[in-house]
Formats: structure tokens, sequence, C-alpha cells
């Protein structure tokens, strides 16, 4: 079995063990390592533009808001815009902070239609480290994988 198929088994057995609707769940890791090897891989960060601009993305990421900021709101137009950036067969990637919008996300997307829809467990952030930090312990950023800001 090849690496990408051994990651693709991990992340539909978590979706069993958690009870996910959606295809599977993801390490950040595997997700970049996904993303290296399938061509038809798409990294959709849900976060908000605020967080985009002040926190940083990850490198190729497409970017629809799952809620906005201030008052994180709901956007009314999410699959809209997902439908407008990635196609319907496309393995999506889904990133928030810290995978509770994502998985919110990779719901929606499952129910109307797009065929292999992931959580990034994580998230972009992570989990705080003990003086309150994200970005540091665990997620995309404290994985030290690739990403920039603005």
């Amino acid at each position: 079995m090849s690496q990408q198929n051994e990651i693709l088994q991990r992340a539909h057995d978590r979706a069993e063990q958690m009870s996910l609707p959606y295809s599977g769940a993801l390490t950040p890791d595997e997700a970049h390592a996904l993303i290296a090897t399938m061509p038809n891989a798409r990294l959709v960060d849900v976060r908000t533009h605020a967080e985009w601009q002040f926190v940083g993305t990850p490198e190729k990421a497409i970017k629809v808001e799952w809620k906005s900021w201030p008052g994180m709101t709901p956007n009314p137009n999410f699959l809209e815009q997902l439908k407008h950036q990635v196609d319907a067969e496309h393995a999506l990637f889904f990133l928030c902070r810290t995978g509770a919008r994502s998985h919110e996300a990779a719901v929606m997307a499952a129910a109307h239609g797009f065929s292999e829809c992931y959580n990034i467990l994580e998230g972009f952030e992570g989990e705080p480290n003990e003086a309150g930090q994200r970005g540091q312990t665990n997620g995309w950023k404290g994985r030290g994988l690739p990403w920039s800001q603005s």
C-alpha cells in the first residue's frame, strides 16, 4: 500500500471512530503530504480575513470564510464561494484555527455534494501552550509546515 493510501485509510478510520459524516480526519502532517502527492487535493482555509492577514496562511490555500469577523457571523455565501473555487470532485482538506470551524465546513460541503471532504485536526494554530500562546504546540504552524504572513 502506498503512503498516500495509508494516510487516506487512517483518515477514513478516524472518521468511522469519530462518527464523522465526511470522508476523514487528517493530521496537519498527513494533509501536507497528501497535498504534495494528490493532484486533485485542495487545502481550504475557512478562517476569517483577519486571521489570514494577521496570523498567516498555509501556502497555496484556497480561502473561503466560514464565519466573518467581527461577530463571527456565518458566511451565507460559503457554498457558492466554495463551488466557485473548487470542483465537487476535488479532495478538500478544510482548515481553521483549531479544527472546529473546519469540521462544520466539511459537514456542510459533504452534505451538498462534495465527494471527498476531510477535516484537518489541530487546525492552523493548534492548542495553546502553557503560556496561552497558539501556533507553537501543534497545528499547521506548530509543526513547521509551509505558511506565510502578510
